[in-house]
């Protein structure tokens, strides 16, 4: 492995202009120290620094990249596309198209609004879910992150518990007054709330797998639950799927667990590695949306044609292969836990591997078992900085936080894996230093 030496002098430069020197806070390497890596390109299932040091890419750019870096089909798409232009503001044929494949995959979707983030797609659809049911109040789940709109960064996980902030400056506490916020995977918690407050809820809504507290996968009957009680009361159910969708299944996390939401957020995958969100569900709930209904929403690159290609390129490329490719990474990431949790116990260290389908998370914890923010927070956050930082010198870029979910791709070999394994059980023999 080189030295840093250029990553470092860009961060240098970076730190005068833009605050903390990332345009997002996960991105730096605050909590588990060092600087970032500056990366220069990726291809496949690697990422090169400008340094000239290749990785294994864990990450894929925290979640669109399923297909690994640099796929020819997504490249040909928006090569196809942009000598017709980047942005029109006005309708066009791949817009529907697209949103035919997604009603299409999904299977709550039956109308589909476009938008430009993850962030836009839950903002919007809990306006949809408050304008449709005339109630105000929104239920979350502690370490479930919705994106950065105010009501939504309670408890927030993701790079608010990596940069260990008590909660966001800045949201005024009747901002998130009408946000009603239970742990995950309780039950008897989402009863009580729904026993209380029942009549005013609008929607509840979750991460159907949570991947940012790291990968925490809901327990049995706990999706169950949120559908017969929101059904019961008269809210709806709002799954944000911005990174489950297309990576659990094709259909996304509904199809994996046979659970029909009322609306669902995409985002990441949906965009093929371009800023693209999208909302929908019913259609007589979606009719709310302007300029059908009273509920206003709008952007102007929502749709924008150079997004829509590379996402139509990706979902097309996934429904063809479908069959196979949710399978071999199953397959895959089965096979990685298995190892992950031999290598640590081999190597002395206690660790949690949660792991579904192509999304995995390590908790250095020495408890049995991580199925919410609580015992998540359990984790021993020096260890795991101190194994994150050894498999970034073996040459993989595992994500620089305890509680993110790393992400694997169909770009990745049986080779690669192996070489993944070899650098964590290094990586787990150095975290045993750490008290």
């Amino acid at each position: 492995m080189k030295a840093h030496q250029r990553s470092k002098e860009l961060y240098e430069r970076a730190v005068k202009v833009i605050p903390g020197g990332v345009n997002s806070p996960v991105r730096a390497f605050r909590a588990v120290g060092g600087d970032p890596v500056f990366i220069q390109r990726g291809e496949g299932a690697y990422l090169y620094d400008v340094d000239g040091n290749r990785y294994l890419d864990c990450i894929g750019s925290w979640g669109p990249l399923l297909l690994g870096h640099a796929h020819p089909d997504i490249l040909s798409a928006i090569s196809a596309q942009l000598p017709h232009g980047t942005t029109f503001g006005a309708p066009t044929e791949l817009e529907v198209q697209f949103a035919e494949e997604l009603c299409e995959a999904v299977p709550s979707l039956q109308k589909v609004r476009l938008v430009s983030s993850g962030t836009e797609a839950t903002m919007s659809a809990i306006r949809v879910a408050r304008g449709y049911t005339g109630r105000d109040v929104i239920v979350k789940f502690e370490g479930c992150y919705h994106g950065h709109a105010d009501f939504l960064l309670a408890k927030a996980g993701s790079g608010v518990a990596t940069l260990g902030l008590p909660e966001c400056a800045g949201v005024p506490a009747s901002i998130t007054a009408n946000t009603l916020t239970l742990p995950y995977n309780d039950v008897q918690a989402l009863h009580t709330a729904f026993k209380e407050h029942g009549s005013a809820i609008a929607g509840v809504i979750v991460e159907p797998v949570v991947g940012n507290m790291g990968c925490v996968p809901p327990t049995p009957g706990f999706l169950e639950a949120l559908r017969e009680v929101t059904q019961r009361h008269g809210a709806l159910l709002l799954f944000d799927e911005v990174m489950t969708g297309f990576r659990l299944a094709y259909g996304g996390a509904q199809e994996r667990f046979g659970i029909m939401p009322d609306l669902t957020m995409l985002g990441k995958i949906a965009g093929g590695g371009l800023p693209l969100g999208a909302f929908g569900g019913r259609a007589d709930i979606m009719d709310m949306v302007a300029p059908v209904g009273p509920v206003y929403q709008a952007g102007t690159l929502s749709g924008n044609p150079v997004a829509v290609a590379a996402g139509l390129a990706t979902v097309q490329t996934l429904k063809a292969r479908r069959h196979v490719l949710y399978e071999r990474l199953d397959a895959m990431g089965s096979k990685l836990s298995d190892a992950l949790r031999y290598a640590a116990e081999e190597a002395g260290v206690p660790v949690v591997v949660n792991q579904i389908g192509s999304m995995i998370t390590v908790f250095f914890t020495d408890l049995p078992a991580v199925s919410n923010y609580a015992q998540a927070k359990t984790s021993n956050t020096q260890r795991f900085a101190r194994w994150f930082r050894t498999l970034l010198e073996e040459g993989v870029y595992w994500p620089p936080s305890q509680f993110e979910s790393a992400f694997l791709s169909d770009a990745m070999s049986e080779e690669d894996i192996f070489r993944l394994i070899e650098a964590a059980r290094v990586g787990f023999h150095k975290a045993r230093e750490v008290a």
